[in-house]
């Protein structure tokens, strides 16, 4: 992106974590927004077969995470993974059988998410650990005040297409535009943590609960009308955000794919670019 930035500012952290378990409760069962009861994978574990680029919908999942679910077990170590994890930061496996392959950080849900090869994830197993090389909280866009940038390493908003207009707005291509009453989990919480899930999105059922967003992407960028994520997550009439999805496929009535925040701001600071191909699989470092 062709924009003038404080990158060259930004403070690097070594973090650790490690890939979590699948977790259930006892009760078993879900339920779907017509009703009728589920018991499907999703979350934590390593998740084979789901990659940047791939159908956020259609699988037979609930909060699908895709790759690798991360975590630190001391509570306070893992928010700070959370707060300052970015996306397109690189992660390390260092122990277990993958140790020594990479990955890239594609957002935050319950946990950080990391993409990787399949050769890699079948090489990895719950409790390997990983190192993320931290980098991005802070960084600013010294040309647009206005605009607030959350969980984007420095890296990835350098390969991204856009930038500053003539006319001084930030220039940003998404593949998506999502309407504000499809904003549902996540509203509220900081927008450093988890993201925010999209209703509508719900593949195979009814028209009436459908928004069109079943063609959403893993890491496509969508813009999300009158949502303010600068200091939390609401509807504010007038402002947008920008994030890339994360998370796919949910069964559970008010959830499903969410984006992780990138940008947000006053709707008159972007110029927002309808681009198919806007995904964060163009983004993301080879080498990663």
């Amino acid at each position: 992106m062709k924009v003038s930035s404080n990158a060259d500012r930004l403070v690097t952290q070594v973090l650790t974590g490690e890939v979590w378990p699948a977790t259930a409760d006892r009760h078993a069962y879900r339920v779907d927004p017509d009703g009728a009861p589920f018991l499907l994978p999703g979350m934590g574990a390593v998740t084979l077969g789901t990659h940047l680029g791939d159908p956020a919908t259609g699988l037979s999942s609930d909060h699908l995470e895709p790759g690798l679910s991360v975590r630190h077990r001391d509570a306070a170590a893992n928010y700070a993974l959370q707060y300052l994890t970015c996306v397109g930061n690189t992660v390390t496996i260092v122990s277990g059988e993958a140790a020594g392959c990479t990955g890239t950080v594609i957002g935050q849900h319950a946990y950080v998410l990391v993409d990787a090869a399949d050769d890699v994830l079948e090489r990895t197993t719950v409790g390997d650990r990983v190192r993320i090389r931290a980098e991005g909280q802070g960084l600013g866009l010294s040309d647009h005040p206005l605009v607030r940038v959350k969980n984007l390493s420095p890296a990835v908003l350098e390969r991204m297409p856009g930038g500053t207009r003539p006319d001084g707005r930030l220039e940003v291509h998404v593949a998506a535009r999502v309407p504000a009453e499809a904003a549902g989990a996540g509203g509220g919480m900081f927008s450093e943590f988890a993201n925010t899930d999209l209703m509508g999105a719900y593949a195979g059922l009814s028209d009436d609960l459908s928004l069109g967003l079943e063609g959403l992407r893993i890491g496509d960028l969508v813009v999300l009308e009158d949502q303010d994520h600068s200091w939390g997550r609401g509807y504010r009439p007038g402002w947008l955000t920008v994030g890339t999805i994360s998370t796919g496929q949910c069964a559970l009535f008010g959830h499903g794919p969410g984006p992780s925040t990138l940008f947000t701001g006053p709707a008159d600071a972007f110029a927002i670019v309808d681009d198919p191909a806007a995904n964060l699989s163009s983004y993301v470092l080879e080498e990663a």
